[in-house]
Parts: C-alpha cells; sequence; structure tokens
C-alpha cells in the first residue's frame, strides 16, 4: 500500500483530506494519492453510484483521543491486535508486514477510533503464500452489524455498519471515505473482487458509525 502524501486527515470540520485510491495486488499491495483535497464539511456530499453509503444508525457523543489496540467485528470472528501505520520515508503509508497478515493497522493520520471524523483502518484479505489476511471475510459484512474498536486507554468503542461498498480502484470513493464528517465514524478497508496478474482490481469498504462506548 502507497500513499503519496502528507498528513492527511484531521478531526476538524475544514481539515483536508487525502484523495486516496486504494490498490491492492496479490502480495498485499496497496494505498496509493494521486493529489490532495480539502473537502468543506458545509458543502453537499458528492454524488455517487447507487450504493453509496447511507446511515440509519444512532450516533452518540464523541470520544477522547486514544490509539486503538484491538478490533473485534463478531460477525466475522475477527478478533485482532490493531498496529500503527504512518508514512514511509519516500511518503507511502506503511502496511502491515505480510507476515502480520493476520493483524489490522490503524492510519495514524486519521481521528482515533470514536473521535470526530473517519478513523481509517486497513487489512489484507490474502497476502500469497501466507493465506486469508484478517479482512479476509469484510465482503460479508452487513449493516447493521458491530465492529468494536478497544482503545489504549482501556475504552471501548462500538460501531454500527452502516453500509459496505465494493468498488473498482478507478473509481474509489475519496470523498466518502476520508472527506470530513460531523460524527465519529469509522472505515475498514480491503482488496476485493476480481483479479488479474497485478492483484485485485477492486476495493472492499465498510462504512460505520459510533453508537455506544465504554470507559473503564
Amino acid at each position: 500500500m502507497t500513499v503519496l502524501s502528507r498528513r492527511a486527515f484531521g478531526t476538524g470540520a475544514t481539515a483536508a483530506a487525502a484523495s486516496l485510491l486504494v490498490g491492492c495486488s496479490s502480495d498485499g499491495g496497496g494505498v496509493r494519492t494521486t493529489g490532495t483535497a480539502s473537502p468543506d464539511a458545509s458543502s453537499p456530499p458528492p454524488r455517487s453510484t447507487a450504493g453509496k453509503h447511507t446511515s440509519s444508525a444512532k450516533s452518540v457523543r464523541a470520544v477522547g483521543r486514544s490509539v486503538p489496540v484491538r478490533l473485534r467485528i463478531p460477525a466475522l470472528g475477527v478478533d485482532t491486535p490493531v498496529m500503527r501505520l504512518g508514512l514511509a520515508s519516500d511518503g507511502t503509508v506503511q502496511v502491515p508486514p505480510i507476515s502480520d497478515h493476520d493483524q489490522a493497522g490503524w492510519y495514524e493520520h486519521s481521528p482515533t477510533p470514536g473521535q470526530t471524523g473517519p478513523s481509517v483502518i486497513l487489512g489484507h484479505v490474502t497476502v500469497g503464500a501466507y493465506g486469508d489476511g484478517v479482512f479476509h471475510g469484510l465482503s460479508r459484512l452487513r449493516r447493521g452489524e458491530k465492529i468494536v474498536a478497544r482503545l489504549e486507554n482501556g475504552t471501548e468503542t462500538e460501531f454500527t455498519v452502516t453500509s459496505l461498498r465494493t468498488v473498482a480502484k478507478a473509481d474509489f470513493p475519496t470523498d466518502d471515505v476520508y472527506g470530513n464528517v460531523d460524527r465519529p465514524e469509522l472505515r475498514l478497508i480491503t482488496c476485493g473482487g476480481p483479479k488479474d496478474e497485478t492483484g485485485y482490481l477492486d476495493n472492499v469498504i465498510a462504512f460505520a458509525a459510533l453508537t455506544s462506548s465504554t470507559t473503564p
């Protein structure tokens, strides 16, 4: 996964979001930025094709910033540590090593889960000889199912899936995924769809909204 961008996310209404295209090779490759955009939270959402995410989940008050350390998706049997992903020296986004295909990674320049804004967590779907990745079953996730992120300070944030989209890499919905929102939301991103000699042609994106939180 590669991202050619400076710090791209923030929790403020006017924070810049990266224009990210997510591309996946068969050995676990990635996210590439082709530029930057600064969507305004007061602007109407961009038009999109059928299947654009909508939300009926009741959101709750945002929680304070704390790094995610574990992610659970009960419907998929996922219970995984979460590592931090930053930017490499060449400006690309770090991703979980292929030997850690069973772990998810939180992009540290996005809000932490439960903060206002879209928190972004990436995971492999398959990784060459290592087999299934942590998000291998992401395409089976359904609206209304739960995602729980446990934070470093002991807080547990529960999100409810509002939609799931499978999109061609060329049609990646940048504003929908990375644009500013006025409540805590979560994005889980992996690869999917058909494959060619370069790898997977699509991305699978789960959209979710914070619906509860518990503090120790």
